[in-house]
């Protein structure tokens, strides 16, 4: 038989092999954390091109006199400077006040049609909470609007806001009486409101989805202590829904504004290349600006400004709405 002698080891070499065990696994945990973002690098890069090489053009255009007559070779379009940007935001000139105007009118569409849906989209996931015969059938035709592709819908909505022989004039003036003789509503003042319609109809279904989602994850628990304690439903959910929704409510709002600020599908199908006054949302006027005029240094221009306004009130917003969930250091 042969006996094996351990040999005693010292302690610097059992430090120094017990250092070396944790380097020879790094480049194993290197390669497992660094797979998923390799396997996503080609879908990264796809993306980055696909949105920051039009941005960059456009950025570029913004800076020169592109007009009709550069459209073969718009390298070729003679530098402009800050003319564009001047007459863009030039209130007292033709241009400057026709952007004002879009622009004060997208403000006050983009709040309005935001703010109802997710009204609209609260109180109904808030309403399909309890458990009642028919409850999936209602939520999947409360989907119905948001699953439709946007042109059917709003050509839809065309034919419904017919003068003669739409729908929505027929309930409202033949069936019901409401008002006195049937309205316009594809053109004049009343397009902010068949628009207002037309964006709410399609968008709370979206708020209602988020919503819906977001109350699966309070507990139910929460609602009993509270009703044993003699809240009411509104108390309820002033006290545990809305403050529970906090975080799905700050990314929901910020998408819708997002959304809806930067609509172009609605207005362009509902109204044509031509929106009324009433209508005018700076999207569509963006594209009169561009593709109507051909000024399309004057677009671009204009585009960079509507950049800029929606990162600056999306830093705002996230910096606002984040301030209170921050958690103080002990």
């Amino acid at each position: 038989m042969t006996s094996t002698v351990e040999l005693p080891v010292r302690k610097g070499e059992s430090d120094t092999a017990s250092a070396r065990g944790p380097r020879r696994r790094l480049p194993g945990r290197l390669r497992r954390i660094g797979l998923p973002y390799l396997l996503l690098l080609p879908a990264l890069i796809l993306e980055l091109l696909v949105h920051l090489v039009p941005m960059v053009i456009g950025i570029v255009m913004s800076f020169k006199k592109l007009t009709q007559f550069y459209i073969r070779d718009w390298g070729a379009a003679p530098w402009a400077g800050l003319d564009n940007f001047r007459m863009s935001v030039d209130f007292d000139a033709p241009v400057g006040e026709a952007l004002l105007h879009s622009f004060l009118v997208t403000v006050a569409f983009t709040l309005l049609s935001v703010g109802l849906c997710w009204l609209i989209g609260t109180a109904a996931a808030i309403c399909m909470q309890d458990m009642f015969r028919g409850r999936g059938l209602l939520r999947a035709l409360f989907l119905v609007p948001y699953a439709l592709p946007v042109y059917a819908a709003v050509i839809t909505w065309v034919f419904m806001f017919q003068h003669d022989n739409g729908l929505v004039n027929h309930v409202l003036h033949d069936q019901l009486g409401i008002t006195d003789k049937p309205s316009f509503w594809l053109i004049g003042d009343n397009s902010f409101i068949a628009l207002l319609v037309v964006s709410v109809w399609k968008g709370w279904p979206f708020a209602f989805l988020i919503v819906m989602a977001g109350l699966q994850n309070i507990p139910k628990e929460l609602y009993e202590a509270a009703a044993l304690d003699g809240a009411g439903v509104w108390q309820q959910i002033r006290r545990i829904t809305l403050p529970s929704l906090g975080a799905v409510n700050q990314v929901l709002i910020l998408v819708l504004f997002l959304w809806t600020f930067n609509d172009f599908n609605t207005p362009y199908v509902l109204f044509g290349k031509t929106a009324p006054a009433a209508g005018d949302l700076i999207s569509v006027h963006i594209y009169q600006a561009s593709f109507v005029t051909w000024n399309f240094g004057t677009g671009s221009a204009m585009s960079v400004l509507l950049l800029l306004f929606l990162l600056l009130v999306t830093g705002v917003y996230l910096a606002v709405t984040s301030r209170g969930r921050r958690t103080p250091h002990v």
